[in-house]
C-alpha cells in the first residue's frame, strides 16, 4: 500500500482482486481470443493445456500490477517463438479494451488498458525488429 495525499492507496493488483479477480478478467479475455478470426487459430494451435496458460499469465499480470508473482520472464520470446506479426497487435489490443470496460471499473480499466498497451509497444518494436519470422505453421 501507498500513502497518497493522506490516504491509503491500494495497489492496482488490489483493487482487481488479487490472482482471483486477475484470473476472473483473463479467462473471459482467452474465451474471445480463442474464438478470434484472426487470433484464435495462432493460440489455438500453439496452447495445449489453457489451465496452466492462463495461471502463468495471471502470474504475469499479478507482476504488471503491483502483486505477488512467480512469473520469471520470457515475455518477449514466449510470442516470438510463435511468430506473431505486428498486425496481430491491434486485434489482441482491441479484445482487450473491450474486456476492460466490460469486466472492470472505470479506473482499473484504464491501468489495465495502459499497461497492455505499452506491453504491446514494447513487443511490437521486437516483433517489428525481426521481419524474417513466420507464422509457425502445424503440419
Amino acid at each position: 500500500m501507498e500513502i497518497g495525499g493522506g490516504k491509503i492507496v491500494s495497489s492496482l493488483y488490489e483493487r482487481l482482486g488479487g490472482h482471483a479477480g486477475i484470473l476472473g478478467f483473463i479467462r473471459p479475455f482467452y474465451m474471445d481470443v480463442r474464438q478470434h478470426a484472426v487470433l484464435g487459430p495462432i493460440f489455438n494451435a500453439h496452447i495445449k493445456d489453457w489451465e496452466t496458460h492462463l495461471a502463468k499469465i495471471a502470474d504475469f499480470w499479478a507482476l504488471q500490477t503491483g502483486g505477488p508473482s512467480g512469473y520469471r520472464g520470457g515475455f518477449a520470446g514466449a510470442h516470438l517463438q510463435i511468430g506473431i506479426r505486428p498486425e496481430f497487435f491491434d486485434h489482441w489490443l482491441s479484445l482487450w479494451d473491450f474486456n476492460c470496460q466490460r469486466a472492470l471499473e472505470p479506473t482499473e480499466a484504464g491501468e489495465m488498458s495502459a499497461l497492455a498497451h505499452e506491453m504491446g509497444r514494447r513487443l511490437r518494436k521486437v516483433v517489428e525488429g525481426r521481419p524474417w519470422l513466420e507464422i509457425a505453421k502445424e503440419e
